[in-house]
């Protein structure tokens, strides 16, 4: 079983939804007003300092969802 990061994750499944880190921080942006810089996003991926509702928040804004299964449960 392959284990990747959370940054590694997050950017597969943006990029296997069809978006760019770049649509996704200007879409960020635009929704929040705000002036994040796509280099700022990929800094907070790298360290590990994403907050959990901002990791949902890009999930559904890309279209997916983090589901809590208890172990052993088939999905």
């Amino acid at each position: 079983m392959v284990v990747l990061s959370l940054k590694g994750e997050l950017k597969a499944l943006i990029i296997k939804s069809g978006w760019t880190m770049t649509q996704v921080v200007d879409s960020l942006n635009k929704k929040h007003d705000r002036d994040t810089t796509v280099q700022n996003f990929s800094s907070k991926l790298i360290r590990g300092t994403l907050k959990y509702s901002e990791v949902c928040e890009i999930l559904d804004l890309i279209g997916y969802k983090i589901e809590w299964v208890p172990k052993g449960e088939k999905v």
